[in-house]
């Protein structure tokens, strides 16, 4: 269990149940201290003698060499006599302290501020807070007059004051004035040169409707600020007095009025205020919320992912089929991917849209039943059901008829989702991702408009045609800056590496490619792409260049395991397990990297001679010949699929 450390007050360590560990004595946790400075880097000996006497004494190195060794023995108590320690290594000259990036309080605080800065306003508060809280005192308080970590210190504490008023400023946002007032009268008392505390402090006490005292406080901080460093005051304290002798309705949080994280919480309040806490208006506001976070970025596709299930479950405890229709069909978030990120969640929403299909009444609009049909046809992808094509052609044309852009764009994406019964449909794909952008640039659909491109830079990758996947690349990666679409940017850069190992100068470069994409990927929040994403690019590369297969680690192929099992045992020169291994091997699921999988078992067969296998993946890939195997993801390729039906009709010819 992981060791903890803190250096926010005096100096300690909790072992991996939050139990102190004992530290020895003083020079003991000035060792440590002085290692938790370095962050991570090697301190030598020769520096550690230095930092931790004035004069060293006699036999200070083997003193520095004591005290390592049982701080260890501290840090480390299960650890085997003779095996390296794991968290305070011996490295070159000296000493260096590693551990989690997480598991110094420091470390974490530092973390949790930056990330604050970008979440909303009720999340930043609470990271803000718990970040506080982690403060036990001054930064390193045993040893407040040692040169080494007077530096980190003062750092330190500058973060702490920034955070203090960063809180102010949140706790502003979501409307809790009152609340803020006694932290910065305490602040600006202590710290009377922050000019942003004076502000802040003053902007409290205006929406905590006392204008005299917010006054009276600017004016108390342009008299200081004169007296004693002769400067006046900064623009803002000067447009904040002005805005409160105009009186004005909201002191502005910026030079052009609020901002909209005020906007925001005060709209949210007012609707707090005006709609009936538990009633079904507040449900069907709820997924328009998840519309839009799901868009957002990691964290907030996640929390739609979570919320959304949970906001169904709340429907059907309404018994209201239609309400209930309205919140599961009402969440039209586009999708480009072909395999869910939560199967098990995906099959509960189709069961409970179908549900909501059965008790739904005549009479309600054919719009809501079409919009439960397009959402049983989005979560039903990658799976082999019939109901999934079927409820996506029914979607399609109720809305055909009924002449609702929004809903055949949502239709579409499930018609899209549904059209890889067989290889070969990139064409088909590309009709539909026309169709969407069109539909979507005239009804400023833009999510929709998005997704239109990268269906089409799909399906045009697949058929090699680079320039114009680059159009759509281009167009959907400007709409995303322009309507902050953060997620767009993963696949983009995917498409870029792809692009790389179909035209680029080597293999080489289009395997470092991949790794960047994927570092940014793992980021991303949708664990349906991400798992065994990168590995098994890059084994397409080495197949399609004929390269080893073999790799230095054991990578996790996550879904892809039934199809690269039988090369990895070949690589092992177990011939007998992968021939068992392929005869095992499933028909891959009906989805973007159908031919891709179907490349990898003719691979397996052709080296394995399973004449079997090699006719069903001959008969399977031919509708696709004219396109490079895997690049209809717009992430990967196993090189053109006619390059594969080559090498089997070769080793067919063979075993005749």
């Amino acid at each position: 269990m992981q060791v903890r450390f803190g250096v926010l007050g005096p100096v300690v360590a909790w072992d991996g149940v939050g139990a102190p560990i004992d530290l020895k004595g003083p020079k003991h946790r000035a060792v440590l201290a002085r290692l938790v400075v370095a962050r991570s880097q090697v301190v030598p000996v020769s520096r550690l003698v230095d930092d931790l006497w004035r004069e060293p004494p006699p036999g200070a190195v083997s003193a520095v060499r004591t005290f390592v060794a049982a701080l260890r023995r501290a840090l480390e108590p299960q650890r085997p006599p003779r095996e390296p320690a794991r968290l305070l290594v011996t490295e070159g000259p000296g000493y260096a302290l590693r551990p989690a990036p997480d598991a110094v309080d420091a470390w974490r605080f530092e973390d949790a501020v930056a990330a604050a800065v970008a979440a909303p306003p009720h999340k930043a508060l609470e990271r803000i807070e718990r970040a506080l809280s982690w403060w036990r005192g001054p930064a390193f308080a045993d040893f407040d007059d040692e040169p080494w970590a007077r530096a980190e210190r003062s750092r330190l504490e500058q973060l702490r004051l920034n955070a203090i008023e960063q809180r102010a400023e949140a706790r502003l946002t979501v409307g809790r004035a009152s609340d803020v007032v006694p932290d910065l009268d305490a602040h600006v008392a202590e710290n009377p040169w922050r000019e942003e505390a004076w502000r802040l402090l003053a902007l409290a006490l205006y929406r905590a409707g006392r204008q005299g005292d917010a006054l009276a406080v600017l004016r108390r901080a342009r008299s200081l600020l004169l007296e004693q460093l002769g400067v006046d005051p900064s623009p803002r304290l000067r447009r904040l007095e002005a805005d409160i002798l105009r009186q004005a309705d909201r002191v502005s949080d910026g030079p052009d009025g609020p901002g909209p994280e005020r906007v925001w919480a005060e709209t949210a309040a007012a609707y707090d205020r005006t709609v009936a806490s538990g009633s079904g208006a507040r449900l069907e506001s709820t997924v328009g919320l998840l519309r839009s976070l799901a868009v957002t970025g990691a964290g907030g596709l996640e929390a739609a992912r979570e919320q959304r299930i949970a906001a169904i479950a709340a429907a059907e405890r309404w018994a209201d089929p239609e309400l209930t229709a309205r919140v599961i069909g009402g969440y039209d978030v586009p999708a480009i991917w072909t395999r869910s990120d939560d199967p098990a969640q995906a099959a509960q929403i189709v069961t409970a849209a179908e549900r909501a299909l059965a008790a739904l009444r005549p009479g309600p609009p054919e719009a809501i039943r079409a919009r439960l049909l397009a959402t049983i046809a989005m979560e039903s992808r990658g799976t082999r059901a019939a109901r999934g094509p079927e409820a996506a052609r029914e979607a399609e044309r109720i809305a055909r008829r009924l002449g609702d852009p929004v809903l055949l764009a949502f239709a579409l994406n499930g018609v899209f989702m549904q059209t890889f019964h067989r290889a070969g449909l990139a064409p088909e794909r590309d009709e539909i991702g026309a169709e969407l952008v069109a539909l979507s640039a005239r009804h400023g659909l833009v999510t929709f408009e998005i997704l239109g491109h990268l269906v089409r830079l799909q399906a045009r990758s697949a058929l090699a045609d680079f320039a114009v996947a680059d159009e759509h690349a281009a167009a959907a990666a400007q709409l995303a800056e322009r309507h902050e679409r953060p997620l767009v940017d993963v696949f983009i850069q995917w498409y870029r590496a792809l692009r790389l190992a179909a035209t680029g100068p080597s293999p080489q470069a289009a395997e470092a490619a991949y790794r960047d994409a994927a570092a940014q990927l793992a980021d991303a929040g949708m664990p349906g792409v991400e798992r065994g994403l990168l590995p098994l690019a890059l084994l397409g590369l080495r197949v399609w260049h004929g390269d080893p297969v073999c790799f230095d680690d054991d990578p996790d192929w996550g879904p892809y395991t039934p199809w690269v099992r039988p090369l990895v045992l070949l690589t092992r020169d177990r011939p007998a397990d992968a021939a068992a291994a392929l005869r095992r091997t499933p028909d891959p699921p009906r989805d973007l990297l159908f031919e891709a999988l179907w490349c990898l078992t003719a691979q397996a067969a052709i080296a394995l001679g399973d004449r079997t296998a090699m006719e069903r993946a001959r008969s399977e890939l031919t509708p696709a010949a004219n396109e490079l195997a895997g690049a209809g993801s717009g992430m990967l390729t196993i090189g053109p699929v006619s390059h594969h039906l080559d090498r089997l009709v070769a080793a067919l010819n063979r075993i005749r």
